[in-house]
């Protein structure tokens, strides 16, 4: 016996998990008032049909929104809420919401402030969306058999558009979530709507191909949505990222989202964000916090209907019962269970929903037994089958069984525990069967679903064959326009032609900096390597070899370094850093009795956020030592340090104590002149170059160090961050 159901349950967990999720409906699947739906209606003119736009679409829930130029209007609303239609043209106008439907709205201009009022006439087209709406939860065949003779009334495109829209809204109820992403896609084909790309967005998330959602919802303009959309952008990012649990991220979008639905007084979407966040919080292990917003959407759902309310407090339980605290959850769910009941009066709810009244007795016992309190937790396990055996909830009933076996082999009645074993290898057989069954009705009902998407599109692409046909032979009635689109073409041509003159010019300039660039990076400073292999030589006459040696090294080093760097326009800064030191170093060792130097670097700086061009500052350094210092007659200081200025700007000075530019000029010889000038000339021209390609990074200021005496000479260089 025990193999037997073993067998069954192995066959189950190969079976059932697939198909679960294709035929259950959501955990909301039941139908009572408190369903939200978007409304969309127009506002016209009764007499010349004029679309009015900026009315103002308000319900008393709290959403509002206005007509576009096209005098179209979409807002959530649920049956039973006051629609309120308002403009200064005309009286205001109020309207109960009896159904999910399509509202027009005609009136009469204004004259002596009378105006008449007429809603949705029933037009083919509307009737049959309304039909489709209607069917939606009943019956997904008969709904989409709606939409099928909608498209074949459809007028225009709009109205195409709204059908493909409400064939995607049909299948993301029925977890069809493949054909909903056609269809939204099909929808926005004739119409870009907003709203409809929220709900692709959505459909793709739900079909767990999150970087199409996200790619989605990235291209929608928040300047272009109203103010329940702009909520819902946020709550799908936030969705999205906590699907790729980014939890981090995912929070951020859900305050800003919470934000605005506060702004703007959108309360239904204040207790599902609070709820969203809570459970966000919860993911990423943060308990407190969770605990908190749940609290929050506990206390805003209990303001807004009896299943609202009831929803939360059940999801407040399943946090408590993961945090092990039994008491707070067993305390919810007896709450819950009467209201429950209450509901039922007037309302279905199916068994794949969480709220059901088995359900709650269950996971009361599994709470007591988890406390070992196995008395308490019998009487509820034992309402739980009950109730799931009346309901036809096989699961539960299942389930029940299962825990009312391990309570009592737990509390040592063993005669009692082999009977729920029993009971509970039963329910497992009934629910095998009639697993089977779902999984040929499944079969039969997305076969026939499909077929009849197939029907659709045929008919959307007879419909545009159709209109091809059409413009086809309008444009033969327009052959007197062809001259003027021929002379507009060619100016467009010229433009066209302008453009790409002007843009190979622009990348013929860039081309022709990086070469300069390249040409001036590659030009060290002669006299450098000329004197640094002269003190080489110097050094191997004295017999000095292993000084010799030392500074050969170093002198490698840094040639090195600089031909590494020679193809980069920028390198980081501390690697400059590095190069100057390794510079200064071998100057230093050639002039030992004529100066000393320090390098000071701010701490404050984070080196990795800065790059610089290579080599910049070693010319100046080279004049400080070989034009200033060398020429003194006391012994100078070589100041460079490097500090920050600016939260994204930091400046480099490099100052010496020598004899000054003037008294260097004088002393200088016409080669050495001509020399020194070639050099600065260079760096000038790269300072220029980089400056036009980055946008003015680099500053440099050449300045007498003091006003009299030994001047010497101060360059101060300003570098930015990107």
């Amino acid at each position: 016996m025990i193999k037997y159901i073993q067998g069954i349950v192995f066959l189950l967990s190969l079976i059932l998990s697939p198909f679960a999720v294709a035929q259950t409906k959501s955990s909301d699947a039941f139908t009572n008032k408190s369903q939200q739906f978007t409304i969309r209606g127009t506002v016209k003119e009764s007499d010349t049909k004029r679309p009015i736009k900026n009315v103002s679409i308000q319900v008393n829930g709290g959403k509002y929104t206005f007509t576009n130029t096209e005098g179209a209007f979409r807002v959530e609303a649920k049956i039973g809420d006051e629609l309120i239609v308002n403009h200064k043209d005309f009286h205001t106008i109020y309207y109960t919401i009896e159904r999910d439907e399509n509202i027009d709205v005609e009136v009469e201009p204004n004259i002596n402030s009378v105006q008449s009022k007429k809603y949705r006439k029933n037009t083919t087209f509307g009737s049959l969306i309304d039909s489709a709406k209607f069917y939606k939860r009943k019956s997904a065949e008969k709904s989409i058999q709606f939409v099928s003779e909608s498209i074949k009334n459809s007028t225009s495109a709009k109205e195409n558009a709204e059908a493909f829209e409400t064939l995607g809204d049909i299948n993301m109820y029925w977890k069809q979530y493949d054909l909903a992403i056609s269809n939204y896609k099909i929808s926005l084909n004739s119409d870009q709507n907003n709203g409809v790309k929220l709900k692709l967005a959505n459909a793709y998330k739900a079909n767990k191909e999150y970087q199409n959602s996200l790619l989605v919802i990235q291209g929608l303009k928040l300047s272009d949505l109203s103010n329940y959309q702009t909520v819902a952008y946020y709550e799908a990012l936030g969705d999205t990222n906590r699907a790729l649990k980014k939890y981090n991220s995912s929070i951020e979008f859900y305050k800003t989202g919470l934000e605005v639905a506060k702004q703007y007084l959108i309360s239904s979407k204040i207790t599902d964000l609070n709820s969203k966040l809570a459970q966000t919080y919860n993911d990423n292990g943060a308990k407190t916090e969770a605990k908190s917003y749940y609290q929050n959407a506990l206390s805003l759902a209990a303001k807004e209907n009896k299943s609202r309310a009831i929803k939360e407090k059940i999801k407040v339980a399943d946090f408590n019962n993961s945090n092990a605290e039994y008491e707070e959850e067993i305390v919810l769910r007896k709450e819950a269970i009467p209201q429950i009941e209450a509901i039922e009066t007037d309302s279905l709810i199916e068994n794949e929903s969480d709220i059901t009244v088995q359900k709650q007795n269950y996971k009361i016992g599994t709470a007591y037994y988890l406390q070992k309190d196995y008395n308490k937790a019998i009487p509820f396990l034992e309402k739980s089958v009950e109730e799931a055996s009346k309901r036809k909830d096989l699961v539960v009933e299942k389930d029940g069984n299962r825990k009312l076996y391990e309570v009592y082999k737990s509390a040592g009645d063993f005669e009692k525990a082999r009977i729920a074993f029993d009971e509970y290898a039963k329910s497992l057989e009934k629910l095998y069967i009639e697993k089977e069954q779902q999984i040929t009705q499944i079969a039969r009902f997305n076969k026939n679903i499909a077929e009849k998407q197939n029907r659709i599109i045929s008919l959307e692409n007879d419909r545009e064959l159709s209109q091809s046909k059409y413009q086809l032979t309008t444009e033969r009635n327009k052959n007197q326009k062809i001259i003027i689109y021929s002379l507009v073409g060619g100016l467009l041509l010229l433009s066209l032609v302008a453009y790409l003159m002007y843009k190979s010019i622009k990348q013929q300039k860039l081309a022709n900096n990086l070469l300069a660039l390249k040409s001036l990076r590659s030009q060290m400073n002669p006299h450098f390597i000329f004197n640094a292999l002269n003190s080489v030589n110097g050094f191997i006459a004295i017999n000095d070899e292993r000084t010799a040696n030392k500074y050969l090294s170093d002198f490698s080093k840094l040639m090195r370094a600089v031909l590494e760097n020679s193809e980069e326009d920028f390198i980081p800064l501390q690697k400059e850093i590095e190069l100057i030191e390794l510079y200064t170093k071998l100057e230093h060792s050639r002039f030992k009795n004529k100066f000393d130097y320090n390098i000071t670097v701010d701490k404050a700086i984070n080196l990795d956020h800065y790059k610089i061009p290579p080599m910049l500052l070693q010319p100046y350094i080279e004049n400080a030592v070989w034009h200033g210092l060398r020429y003194k007659e006391t012994k100078g200081v070589l100041d460079i340090s490097i500090t920050k200025t600016g939260a994204n700007q930091i400046t480099i000075s490099i100052i010496d104590n020598g004899i000054g530019r003037e008294k260097s000029k004088a002393l200088k010889t016409a080669n050495q002149k001509k020399q020194n000038s070639k050099g600065m000339g260079n760096i000038k021209k790269r300072v220029f170059i980089l400056n036009n390609m980055y946008k003015d990074k680099v500053d440099v200021f050449i300045d007498n160090f003091k006003n009299t005496g030994d001047t010497g000479t101060k360059v101060v260089v300003t570098l930015k961050r990107d």
